[in-house]
């Protein structure tokens, strides 16, 4: 299945500006839920079931010949690397499984971008690679997710003001994604 950059484009705006939208009208409830995700088993178990999922999937399309013979093995390991991970490491396992679904999420940011005939693919080129950086932060460090958190909804004002950055940043790119990335 592949996506263009404008599908692309504006899926991610769309669920970026929902969030932000969500925010900036209801802070106090806004602050309640993010400020529970970094240790919920329950986002936990979804974020690393979804990323071990995609992983698989990016390994069974791999086209590598040198790793052919070792597919079956490594598809089982990773598989069980999964699981293994929700039984193991269950401290900050929601903020671990998310940092991982921001190295895929990246990955297919950076390859649907890469064709694009606009210098315009750079805006989500540079979000792709701050995701790479914010997901490599996040997994190797998982509280720096509850810190950035707590950060930002320190108060009222600021959950609007960075919410309101990220409305804006999502219309964006979905404007991108309906004109210029056509």
């Amino acid at each position: 299945m592949t996506i263009s950059l404008s599908q692309l484009a504006v899926l991610m705006g769309s669920v970026v500006s929902t969030v932000a939208l969500i925010g900036v009208l209801k802070p106090a409830a806004f602050t309640a839920v993010v400020r529970r995700i970094p240790r919920s088993l329950t986002w936990g178990y979804v974020f690393v079931a979804l990323g071990t999922a995609w992983f698989l999937y990016h390994l069974n399309n791999e086209s590598v010949s040198d790793f052919e013979a070792y597919k079956q093995y490594m598809f089982i390991g990773f598989a069980l690397l999964g699981a293994l991970t929700c039984v193991f490491l269950t401290d900050f396992l929601a903020a671990r499984g998310f940092g991982v679904l921001l190295l895929l999420l990246s990955k297919s940011m950076v390859d649907t971008a890469h064709w694009s005939d606009t210098s315009w693919r750079l805006v989500m080129t540079v979000w792709a690679y701050g995701f790479v950086f914010l997901g490599m932060w996040i997994t190797i460090s998982p509280w720096r997710m509850r810190d950035i958190i707590l950060w930002m909804t320190a108060t009222e004002g600021r959950v609007r003001l960075t919410n309101g950055l990220r409305l804006a940043f999502g219309l964006l790119v979905v404007i991108l994604g309906l004109t210029v990335y056509r």
